[in-house]
């Protein structure tokens, strides 16, 4: 496997996951209403609480794409 392979392999898992993580903003914003409903039928949860959980869970997938795909991309773009 070249690094070649691995630079784009990791820019495009980077893309993915923004992608993913733009969809899940979207979803929190626009279809509140059915995010909550859903959420409220497996647990016991208030309207706080989901916020604060959503927004800890977007924040800690930010983190993990900054540190596992985006740095080692640009890692590799700077040294090849």
């Amino acid at each position: 496997m070249t690094l070649d392979i691995i630079r784009n392999a990791l820019g495009w898992c980077t893309l993915i996951n923004f992608g993913v993580l733009l969809a899940w903003l979207l979803l929190i914003t626009l279809a509140r209403d059915w995010v909550y409903d859903l959420h409220r039928r497996w647990f016991k949860l208030s309207t706080e609480a989901l916020n604060t959980i959503h927004y800890a869970g977007m924040g800690l997938f930010k983190l993990g794409i900054w540190l596992f795909n985006l740095v080692p991309y640009l890692a590799l773009r700077l040294v090849g």
